[in-house]
């Protein structure tokens, strides 16, 4: 396992090695849209490992926990609207025992990349999206892991906010399908290479 956990005298709540976060939003009408793959992903892995997400209102997320290998994995969906995402940090935090954003994986929509491509990642720009600009305001970091799953360019730039909210069709709903699952995989070598090696094997993928 390349993910250690600190001593549990150095955190509260129940301690696990990594805090997934999958953004999107809640509501029927928000269902299956591209914005909506961070949360896609994080209920594929539970639909993989058995595990269900039961909604925490002190968290304002929902919640479940995973073993991948000997590592325990907190996955979790904001049950806020996306531009209201770090709200849910807070709670969430204390209840899984995490303090350090090494800790903290972000899946979440990514427009400069082409529908199903990933991109693995450690800090970085919020490049416009409004889930990790709340994320960023309330942890006080920018340091926290991003998983960026790519749903295809808009025909402008100003259609970016209507794209994010549509559904993908045809080859790019095929592409994105492919990538939720990849992003599942990709979760897992984080925990069991580590970042380094699982940024060189998904950020290299065709």
């Amino acid at each position: 396992m390349a993910l250690r956990r600190r001593g549990a005298e150095e955190r509260q709540g129940d301690p696990v090695d990594l805090l997934v976060v999958g953004l999107g939003n809640p509501g029927k009408e928000y269902e299956g849209t591209r914005h909506n793959v961070g949360a896609m992903t994080v209920e594929q892995l539970c639909r993989e490992h058995g595990a269900v997400l039961k909604v925490e209102p002190r968290q304002r997320a929902a919640l479940a926990i995973i073993r991948l290998g000997d590592a325990k994995v907190a996955v979790s969906i904001p049950t806020t609207y996306m531009n209201e995402s770090g709200a849910a940090l807070p709670g969430l935090l204390k209840r899984v025992g995490v303090s350090d954003p090494a800790h903290i994986l972000v899946i979440h929509d990514e427009l400069d990349l082409d529908a199903g491509r990933l991109q693995l990642k450690a800090g970085g720009g919020i490049a416009g999206h409004n889930g990790l600009r709340s994320i960023k305001a309330v942890v006080g970091t920018a340091e926290f892991l991003r998983l960026r799953i790519g749903v295809g360019r808009p025909p402008s730039r100003e259609a970016g906010a209507t794209w994010v909210l549509s559904r993908a069709r045809g080859s790019d709903l095929v592409a994105i399908t492919a990538g939720i699952s990849a992003a599942c995989e990709a979760v897992e070598l984080v925990v069991s290479q580590g970042l380094e090696r699982a940024m060189t094997s998904v950020n290299t993928r065709g």
